[in-house]
């Protein structure tokens, strides 16, 4: 197919060539009379343009940060794309940042480095909500739009929270856990206290056990963010027998499937229910071969692409108010307290369809 300079050099030498008559002349007259009206038109669309605000909205000098903890971890690798993508589309930067290892107070300092650049917006997971509160709330003080994502830091000022209803993710995997062990059982959980979205996952599996009297919480251990500990608990977990036979192993926190899964493998055990959290490759690739049950899938990558359109639009219409007012009490906020990306189970049935999509991203 030829360029429109093409066709228009083609068109000037083709005129007044031997052979051509009147009506040759006239229908090529027109055609380009036709083309330079829409010329003409496009022109001054883009001229508008130049004048409309909207169309000048975004601007590559924009930056935007995505602040997280243990970043490292195949879930953040999944929200960072989410990040991106956001960013690729509205034509601005954004980058995620925070330590390769679950660091609260190390993600807080981060937050302060980014909050002195003074970004257009930044999105964050609270590792801690407590100790990231105070910079949370200086960023929003310095005119920086705060969202948190994945883990909320629900007293300090943040505009909103975009993530897991995670009450609701605990008691799918409940309901899953009491169908798989028919209502009795002994059960130890591997978690990351103090983080906010983890303590509410155990609340919802605790809201459904509580209407199962049969099955016994033995333990909750804390990995302080290495999965490795799982691993070594879980094989201790394996060797106990008799009434103190574990029957379920129950992973609140995205890398400690595979762990715990390697420590059931090593000790050729067969009869024990794992639940996981998130679907990370490794994680689908175990539902599939049968070591872990299910898994509880939340959405990073809707997280972060969501968020990063929310920080966008606060950027450039920002509310007639402090970004400090408290939003959450105003009847009239034009902020959501909440925004549940959603939450599902995957098991043997659905799998496929999970790696799949993984695969086509």
């Amino acid at each position: 197919m030829m360029g429109l300079h093409e066709t228009v050099m083609k068109d000037e030498m083709v005129s007044g060539m031997p052979g051509r008559n009147a009506d040759d002349d006239r229908i090529e007259g027109w055609a380009m009379k036709s083309m330079r009206a829409r010329l003409g038109v496009g022109s001054l669309a883009m001229a508008a343009c130049l004048f409309n605000v909207g169309c000048q909205r975004h601007s590559t000098s924009e930056q935007y940060y995505l602040i997280a903890a243990n970043i490292g971890l195949p879930y953040w690798k999944t929200a960072d794309a989410g990040l991106q993508a956001a960013a690729a589309q509205y034509g601005v930067k954004a980058e995620m940042r925070g330590p390769n290892s679950l660091d609260a107070k190390a993600e807080a300092d981060e937050l302060d480095a980014m909050i002195a650049r003074h970004p257009a917006g930044i999105l964050v997971s609270a590792a801690d909500p407590k100790l990231i509160q105070p910079e949370i709330d200086k960023a929003l003080a310095a005119g920086i739009p705060v969202i948190t994502i994945d883990s909320d830091s629900p007293e300090s000022q943040r505009l909103y929270f975009v993530g897991t209803n995670n009450l609701q993710a605990g008691r799918l995997g409940g309901q899953r856990l009491v169908q798989k062990l028919s209502g009795k059982g002994n059960v130890v959980f591997f978690t990351i206290s103090g983080q906010l979205n983890a303590e509410e996952r155990l609340k919802g599996y605790k809201d459904v056990l509580a209407d199962h009297p049969g099955i016994k919480i033995v333990d909750v251990f804390d990995m302080h963010g290495d999965s490795g500990t799982a691993m070594d608990k879980a094989a201790a977990y394996i060797a106990k027998k008799g009434p103190e036979t574990i029957n379920a192993f129950i992973c609140l926190e995205a890398s400690a499937g595979k762990d715990v899964a390697e420590a059931l493998k090593r000790n050729n055990t067969k009869d024990k229910l794992l639940i996981a959290m998130d679907t990370d490759q490794d994680t689908l690739d175990l539902i599939k071969d049968g070591t872990i049950d299910s898994t509880i899938a939340q959405k990073p990558f809707t997280m972060a692409f969501f968020g990063l359109k929310g920080l966008d639009d606060v950027h450039h219409y920002p509310p007639k108010e402090k970004l400090t007012v408290d939003f959450d009490l105003e009847s009239n906020s034009p902020f959501p307290s909440f925004v549940d990306t959603g939450v599902a189970l995957v098991d043997s049935t659905n799998v496929d369809a999970q790696i799949k999509m993984k695969q086509s991203q």
